[in-house]
């Protein structure tokens, strides 16, 4: 970490005393790492998430159903870092769980059918909005190393569409949730706990962001992600229309509202009768029924 970034662990609080390594205690089984100072990265924050060891309730749950400590690497991506396009490698298990719970991989991906023979990546599943870009992302470096950490990788996620899980329809929210572009890996420690067979994973991470940063889509490609995000953008217009007319008939009755108070306040006899011959007309221009006007071609 120390190598690749200016600024490792500085989240502004004092070291625990006696502490050796700069981890933050987030809680009992969750400990962070923030990292700045880097091209093409805003930043990156490694989590550590253990299992819940002091909890007797999650360590029964986790002789029924067995789970792993994990290393989550989130890096927020430059804006000028990374081009226009969804992809996320992992697991068969966890590829179906994201592409379920993740908005971005929801909207713009689909499962790529026989990816594992495709690119030779056994036990993978592939989520891809572009294929082309699952062909250079996935180059014979991305391939050995899945191929020979496939125990310890969880997933690999890249997107400039990242908002994270999908929310409940809210008809009251007028704007797109805010996206930013990312790269998440999530790895599984190893069982003897030895961190040092994870550097090979943490030196993959550092490949990745230089190798996004230098890929470009085609033209073709580009046209097609373009589309793509018009598309979710007219979707969300469209699913909104009746609340965006809501709010702003609100905002015309509150103008309104606040116009007449100002006319009253004045104690202008004129102008409140012409305010209200005005508002007489609005109303009676409301309430008139509508009529098409057909234009007729002379012959």
């Amino acid at each position: 970490m120390e190598d690749n970034f200016a600024l490792v662990g500085d989240d502004g609080k004092k070291e625990t005393e006696g502490s050796t390594f700069s981890f933050n205690k987030e809680s009992e089984s969750v400990y962070t790492l923030w990292c700045s100072g880097r091209t093409c990265c805003e930043g990156m924050l490694v989590e550590l998430k253990m299992i819940k060891r002091q909890d007797l309730v999650s360590l029964i749950a986790g002789i029924m159903k067995p789970v792993q400590d994990q290393l989550h690497i989130k890096v927020e991506l430059s804006a000028d870092s990374m081009d226009n396009f969804v992809f996320c490698v992992a697991s068969r298990k966890q590829a179906t769980k994201m592409f379920k719970e993740l908005n971005d991989l929801n909207k713009f991906c689909c499962l790529v059918s026989k990816a594992e023979d495709k690119y030779n990546i056994p036990g993978f599943a592939l989520l891809s909005e572009i294929a082309e870009v699952s062909a250079s992302i996935l180059d014979n470096k991305v391939v050995a190393a899945l191929n020979k950490y496939s125990h310890l990788i969880d997933y690999i996620h890249l997107s400039d569409q990242y908002s994270g899980p999908i929310q409940q329809e809210d008809p009251n929210q007028l704007k797109r949730p805010e996206v930013r572009r990312i790269l998440h890996c999530g790895f599984n420690v190893p069982v003897k706990g030895d961190l040092e067979e994870m550097k090979p994973l943490l030196i993959l991470v550092f490949y990745l962001m230089d190798r996004v940063r230098r890929y470009k889509l085609s033209k073709e490609a580009k046209v097609k992600s373009d589309k793509n995000r018009a598309a979710v953008e007219e979707e969300f217009m469209k699913s909104t229309h009746q609340a965006r007319a809501e709010a702003a008939a609100l905002r015309r009755e509150e103008k309104r509202k606040a116009e007449k108070e100002k006319i009253l306040a004045e104690e202008d006899p004129e102008k409140q009768r012409r305010w209200e011959k005005k508002e007489q007309k609005r109303q009676l221009k409301k309430q008139a029924p509508k009529m098409k006007q057909l234009s007729i071609k002379a012959l």
